[in-house]
């Protein structure tokens, strides 16, 4: 098998990868579950709920761009495969501004989880820590 080749497959194989890590992310963008635990399972008192609503809207404003930011990265990626002829350094480019992307959505995720976290009582955190762990341990598989 010569050089281009297996550098082709090589690419298409991290582009099949990145696809798939971007897809989960687009997929993931706030567990269903996670919300019910919190508005129907905690027995939040008015100031909880009332402060769980702002963070909620903070998060929400935020979101789309970095989606967004997502999205284009993985577009980018895209191009530079088509455009290329093998792993070339836009390639590589195109993967590292995915990756850092991705990495941007996952950290602000986490941010907010933990945000809402804060909020909530030892007990109700307990509760809140099962359904993300939970939430995870699913998609991991």
């Amino acid at each position: 098998m010569s050089i281009v080749i297996r550098a082709i497959r090589g690419a298409l194989a991290r582009a099949a990868a990145t696809w798939a890590s971007a897809s989960w992310i687009m997929r993931e963008r706030q567990p269903p579950s996670l919300h019910s635990v919190v508005h129907d399972r905690l027995d939040l008192s008015a100031e909880q709920d009332r402060r769980l609503d702002a963070i909620e809207a903070r998060f929400a404003t935020r979101r789309p761009a970095l989606e967004a930011e997502v999205r284009a990265a993985n577009r980018e990626l895209a191009a530079a495969i088509a455009a290329s002829d093998g792993d070339t350094s836009q390639v590589q480019a195109a993967v590292d501004h995915f990756h850092a992307a991705m990495g941007d959505l996952q950290k602000a995720t986490i941010t907010h989880v933990f945000e809402m976290r804060s909020v909530l009582t030892p007990a109700q955190a307990a509760v809140f820590d099962e359904a993300v762990v939970d939430a995870l341990r699913s998609d991991a598989g």
